[in-house]
């Protein structure tokens, strides 16, 4: 005959709660044990908003860097325009400081001499511009108070060698007309042939009669 013990069913329930609870605990305990093992510990979260934190000031501060470098590269180009500007300026400044000397010794020789009454000739210049071209520039003045208003003709002669002999070449189209009172600037060219030595530049002015009222020759 077997003899069996039996548990009432309220310490059953009171002993399966206590091997649950055990389990439980030993499950919790694993679990606990599981992080520390793995580097995981309760701080992670807050560890995780400090990372993003740093991330999001990282990136903060290279836009900021990205910035700065634009606006640098802009003022590093705008210097760059504006100096060469100032190279421009500087060039038509020297141009146009030459072209002022040149006008000034022009000017200087228009100075009449003592007791040069009448048309006078003043600063009379010429230069070969080309083999076959030669450019000039005179001034016509009348010297004298309360002159009346000259008309007459200039011509222009120039005066050189051609094939070794002496040559001698007026303008073409003869003489020119012109009217003066106090003064008048004339310019021009004259083309001449390309093995023609030019030494020098002859202006003659004549009234309308004909007779010649001033002369000047200037050298090449």
């Amino acid at each position: 005959m077997i003899v069996r013990s039996h548990l009432p069913w309220p310490l059953r329930w009171v002993v399966l709660a206590l091997m649950l609870g055990f389990s439980a605990a030993i499950g919790l305990w694993a679990f606990e044990f599981g992080k520390n093992i793995a580097g995981l510990d309760r701080n992670a979260k807050a560890e995780l908003v400090r990372l993003r934190d740093e991330v999001a000031q990282l990136r903060s501060e290279r836009e900021g860097a990205q910035s700065i470098a634009n606006t640098a590269q802009s003022l590093l180009r705008a210097e760059q325009v504006a100096q060469e500007r100032l190279v421009q300026q500087f060039k038509q400044v020297e141009a146009e400081n030459l072209r002022l000397k040149a006008d000034l010794g022009f000017f200087e020789r228009l100075l009449p001499s003592t007791g040069s009454q009448g048309l006078n000739v003043r600063a009379l210049k010429a230069q070969t511009q080309s083999p076959t071209e030669t450019r000039y520039q005179a001034l016509l003045m009348q010297i004298g108070r309360n002159v009346p208003e000259f008309s007459g003709r200039y011509e222009i002669i120039l005066g050189g060698t051609l094939d070794g002999k002496p040559w001698s070449h007026p303008q073409p189209g003869g003489a020119k007309a012109f009217q003066v009172r106090q003064s008048v600037r004339i310019e021009g060219h004259i083309e001449h042939p390309e093995a023609a030595v030019v030494k020098s530049l002859t202006i003659k002015v004549t009234d309308n009669q004909g007779t010649v009222r001033a002369s000047q020759t200037t050298k090449l």
